[in-house]
């Protein structure tokens, strides 16, 4: 089964781990939504710079630093995802704590390597 994911904080630019993270998702034939600063098309994912209430997220893998993400906190809360992703560079105690009260898993990971392991 597919887990539909939201990369948050995705980016245009293909040196990027956000960028190559849709790739490697789409590789996977994982339905995949994306949300940055700029709009655009990685593979055949649409980049939106507004929050769209998007349903069925399975799980948001974030791409962002700690100090841009309280901007998020709602939003990914109103998405009720299963887990959130924090990829390396974006660890934040402060997130995990209220996602926690909020029965939504937080995974300190990197989207890339538990795609290569088979472990996403």
């Amino acid at each position: 089964m597919s887990k539909k994911t939201l990369v948050l904080g995705a980016s245009l630019k293909e040196e990027r781990y956000s960028n190559i993270a849709i790739y490697r998702l789409r590789k996977f034939n994982t339905e995949t939504v994306a949300i940055g600063m700029r709009e655009g098309l990685v593979d055949d994912v649409k980049i939106h710079k507004e929050l769209i209430p998007f349903k069925g997220i399975d799980t948001v893998t974030l791409y962002l630093n700690a100090q841009r993400q309280p901007l998020y906190y709602d939003y990914i809360i109103s998405l009720k995802p299963e887990r959130v992703i924090f990829n390396p560079g974006t660890e934040n105690p402060d997130f995990y704590k209220l996602l926690k009260e909020n029965k939504i898993k937080c995974e300190v990971a990197c989207t890339l390597v538990l795609l290569g392991t088979n472990q996403y």
